[in-house]
């Protein structure tokens, strides 16, 4: 075989999946298969390889057509509602995960090449292999230079989709993440806001946001310099994620010197206490900042504000309410924490 091996870029071969009743027809395919250097695992029915397709995670499927127990055409129908069990489990989780939108939804696209083997070589055969979802097929007797090329080229095309699917994670992150800070950007905050919102609506549970400001921070950009400016935005951005409540909140940088922290499932009284958390944690730094009215050291207003989501009142709502407490703590002289 020449070219590219269809395992060039993995640390392992690929791991082939056989299932078919036959056992002698199972022993050649092994055989032929790891002169290929490929892994093999041989079960027996549909049963048999819907139990090992979960547990192994194999690279591509070798169904046999004709099974007692469950058949292949059936076993294929199977394994494609497990690949959409999966995907619904993804999306289930999309919101507390780090996990991006696009790349979840790709996932839909995401399942095992499985290749059907058939004494069956009729016209009906062929379209209902195609219908329950097979994604190739190959006719008995085997003919096993179709059958290697065959491989390859599935194996080649699922490598090839795991490149693209990396690709796309990669361009969803720098889309959803702050540049400098590594933070949430505003379009993450937005959407996860908005998503929070609809959910706790349905449950009735508290939701809790914290915006803040970095004290007279254009006096420190014109006193120490952009350069010291951006440090000093990620040394914040470390300290608020650091004292965020890591499984469900979200940490973003809202625009300039303000950050966001959206807390689901979050009663007022202890989103104050993150705050109080988070503002002690940047005065710890202790970074100077002469050009500050309020301390030597760079400090944060904040505002909190709490609401129970429902479908009379929006996520603006609550940015609002936040927003009027961080513009309270602002013109009460800053460096405080307003709750509303």
């Amino acid at each position: 075989m020449s070219g590219i091996s269809p395992f060039s870029l993995s640390k392992q071969p690929p791991l082939i999946l056989v299932a078919d009743d036959d056992k002698t027809i199972r022993v050649l395919l092994r055989k032929a298969m790891e002169q290929e250097g490929y892994r093999v695992v041989e079960v027996n029915d549909g049963k048999q390889c819907l139990d090992a397709y979960q547990t192994i995670k194999p690279d591509i499927v070798l169904l046999d057509a004709v099974m007692p127990v469950m058949d292949g055409f059936t076993c294929c129908q199977q394994l494609l509602k497990i690949a959409r069990n999966n995907l619904i489990s993804a999306l289930a989780t999309f919101d507390t995960d780090s996990a991006l939108g696009n790349t979840v939804i790709s996932k839909l696209w995401e399942r095992t090449p499985i290749l059907i083997i058939t004494c069956l070589d009729d016209e009906d055969s062929v379209n209902r292999a195609f219908e329950v979802g097979a994604t190739d097929y190959i006719t008995k007797p085997i003919h096993w230079a179709v059958l290697r090329q065959r491989l390859r080229r599935l194996l080649q095309q699922a490598q090839v989709y795991k490149q693209l699917e990396a690709a796309n994670q990669a361009l969803q992150h720098l889309a959803n993440v702050d540049g400098l800070t590594g933070l949430a950007n505003r379009r993450r905050f937005d959407d996860y806001l908005n998503t929070q919102w609809i959910n706790l609506a349905q449950e009735e549970l508290p939701l809790s946001l914290i915006l803040c400001d970095i004290d007279f921070f254009k006096f420190y950009n014109d006193n120490y310099g952009h350069p010291a400016g951006d440090l000093c935005l990620q040394k914040v951005g470390t300290v608020l994620s650091g004292k965020a409540q890591k499984n469900h909140d979200l940490v973003a940088r809202y625009g300039g010197e303000e950050f966001a922290v959206i807390m689901p499932n979050t009663h007022a009284l202890g989103a104050a206490h993150v705050a109080g958390a988070m503002q002690a944690g940047v005065r710890d730094l202790q970074i100077v900042h002469d050009g500050s009215a309020v301390s030597q050291y760079v400090t944060l207003s904040m505002g909190v504000a709490t609401m129970v989501p429902s479908w009379e009142s929006s996520p603006l709502d609550l940015i609002v309410a936040a927003d009027k407490a961080l513009y309270q703590a602002k013109a009460e002289g800053r460096n405080r924490i307003i709750l509303r």
